[in-house]
């Protein structure tokens, strides 16, 4: 039993360290905003105030169906501003799992910082579901340094510190993975379910899962009718879609947006003349590319098959995203690569590089804030 509570009581105490990490970093982050600071550290941000964190691409975007759920008839009395999308089918791009929590939490604190503390809340869970999943499954000898890695990759660094579903997205696919792995096949169809109700790559676990299921059945693995619990993956993007059939009358009309980001051959992100390119300096994307393969390849002989299908599968899918921000649609590989290449995340030389860069990554955040912003004039059909 004193063992027990010796180890219970050292994981409240790396829960808390993390809890403390995620906040702290969050609020540096957000000093010069808070603090009104209209140069810094050599940054110019002209008129700084908080409201640059309720700014960011697409945060804000998602309030309109928190506040409708999609109905077109209450979406057209908000629009109200020229940044406003005036086609209210715009708004199926974004899927309705997020909206609902800003929209659960806009009792308490209003739809805007609703939309910021939903990011802040599926931080933290993720980042103590990443920690328990790493301990339990003995993936790392080192669980709050990987947990404490994984919080700072540049891009994910802003998009958990503002108005996005990604974070809520990573930990629906986390929790998918683990579970599927412990060979809990309904719950990870559940939270798979919720994935793709957040967003639609999502849909790819159903993938992976089934990739697994006939490797399993090559080897001539008897048949587990559990399998069938991943069927509930696709039966949420049904879901959504069925939503959408209702409110707008189309069950397709996430395809008919206008901001579905096209997928027309591979590494097709380097073209500048591309809608969501529109530059030609995109080296960078080769790293996150290769960061990502390299995580299939080595985990290619892994025995959790579905963290390498899992990677395999989303690697290929990102390959042909027409987009500029790769390092954003690729995050959900991001914890299966600190898993796969912990040893070197958690090497005293990758730990001393990253202090000295660490600051280096503020910059990056700061200045990427500064410039990734909705021009927005009217503030009401925000609030």
């Amino acid at each position: 039993m004193n063992k027990f509570f010796l180890f219970f009581r050292k994981d409240i105490s790396a829960y808390c360290t993390l809890l403390i990490v995620v906040l702290a970093s969050m609020v540096v982050l957000w000093l010069p905003f808070l603090l009104h600071q209209q140069s810094w550290l050599g940054l110019s941000i002209p008129n700084a105030d908080f409201s640059y964190i309720y700014k960011q691409f697409d945060g804000p975007l998602y309030i309109i169906p928190a506040k409708t759920a999609y109905n077109p008839a209450q979406i057209q009395t908000l629009d109200r501003d020229p940044v406003f999308p005036h086609n209210p089918r715009y708004f199926a791009a974004h899927l309705p799992l997020y909206p609902f929590f800003i929209y659960l939490g806009s009792f308490i604190l209003g739809y805007l910082k609703s939309m910021v503390g939903v990011s802040v809340f599926f931080t933290i869970l993720l980042t103590f579901a990443f920690y328990s999943i790493v301990k339990k499954m003995k993936l790392t000898e080192h669980p709050l340094l990987l947990s404490s890695v994984m919080l700072f990759l540049p891009r994910f660094l802003v998009v958990r510190s503002t108005g996005a579903s990604e974070p809520l997205f990573m930990l629906c696919v986390l929790l998918s993975l683990f579970a599927f792995e412990k060979k809990k096949y309904w719950l990870a169809g559940i939270m798979g379910a919720l994935a793709s109700m957040t967003k639609t790559p999502g849909i790819l676990l159903f993938v992976a899962y089934t990739l697994v299921y006939v490797e399993s059945l090559i080897k001539k693995e008897k048949w587990n009718w559990n399998w069938l619990g991943i069927m509930f993956i696709p039966l949420g993007l049904v879901g959504v879609f069925g939503l959408y059939a209702l409110q707008f009358k189309d069950f397709f009309a996430y395809f008919h947006t206008g901001g579905v980001v096209p997928m027309p051959y591979p590494f097709s992100a380097f073209n500048f003349r591309a809608q969501w390119v529109g530059t030609a300096w995109l080296e960078d994307i080769l790293f996150y590319f290769g960061l990502y393969l390299l995580t299939a390849v080595t985990l290619w002989k892994s025995k959790n098959r579905s963290f390498f299908y899992f990677s395999l599968v989303f690697v290929t899918a990102t390959l042909f995203v027409q987009h500029r921000d790769i390092s954003r649609y690729s995050l959900p590989l991001w914890p299966v690569a600190c898993i796969t290449f912990e040893r070197f995340f958690t090497s005293k030389k990758f730990v001393f590089v990253g202090a000295i860069l660490l600051i280096g990554i503020y910059m990056y955040a700061w200045n990427f804030m500064t410039y990734n912003i909705m021009p927005i004039s009217e503030w009401l059909p925000f609030l």
